[in-house]
């Protein structure tokens, strides 16, 4: 007898008696919410019917998945504003530390880099070629450096004493830019470290997140697999 009693549905506002109703404490609390977002009336002791409570578990499914959707292309626009964003450490040390190179010091890179150059070589040993042909010819009739070629010597211990130290000079720039280059690989090498560990927890949460959403769709299933097997 109470089940014929005529009760209004709080969403389409028919009539219906109690068995074909749905009380408002059986509808799971996620779909309860979106039903009083649409319908104010909507208390804890209200009713829905059959039909719009299919519909709006069919809706909630539909806005779970794209939902996923959504979510999947937000974390590609997340990663790549990350990357965007985050300062680039990857740059040309060479180019900065010639930069800030004075007059001198780009002069003895310039120096060691000729002085270890076969070009240097040859054009060395052509000068000690003529100077020795000449003293030793006597072309002239006074030799400016007769044997043993004492004058040969003071410029060659002297070219020796100026070239040790541009050479060093030089060397200690390069020493520099490798320590730079090294400071720089280890600072490139600690962000990929960080953007990859990152990475990996964006990619938990979001899979936590994902089996979160399959367990409430699934649980909508369970309910309407169950509705289905007592009408049965």
């Amino acid at each position: 007898m109470h089940n014929h009693q005529k009760i209004v549905c709080s969403v389409c506002h028919k009539s219906f008696s109690l068995s074909e109703l749905i009380p408002a404490r059986f509808v799971r609390p996620l779909i309860a919410e979106r039903i009083a977002s649409e319908h104010p009336e909507w208390r804890a002791d209200s009713y829905i019917c059959q039909n719009d409570l299919n519909r709006y578990r069919s809706l909630y499914v539909q806005d779970v998945l794209e939902q996923e959707r959504g979510e999947l292309t937000s974390l590609e626009k997340e990663v790549i504003d990350s990357l965007r964003e985050h300062d680039i450490l990857t740059q040309n040390l060479n180019d900065e530390v010639d930069d800030r190179a004075t007059v001198g010091q780009r002069l003895a890179d310039k120096v060691a880099s000729f002085g270890g150059s076969w070009t240097f070589i040859l054009f060395f040993a052509g000068v000690l070629v003529i100077w020795i042909t000449i003293n030793s010819l006597a072309m002239l009739g006074r030799p400016f450096d007769p044997f043993p070629f004492i004058l040969l010597n003071l410029v060659l211990s002297c070219l020796a004493a100026l070239q040790a130290p541009v050479i060093m000079m030089s060397q200690n720039r390069q020493e520099t830019k490798d320590r730079l280059r090294a400071e720089n690989d280890y600072r490139i090498n600690l962000k990929a470290e960080l953007e990859i560990r990152h990475l990996h927890s964006k990619m938990d949460l979001l899979l936590t997140h994902q089996w979160q959403r399959l367990l409430e769709i699934q649980q909508v299933q369970t309910d309407l697999l169950e509705e289905m097997s007592n009408k049965r």
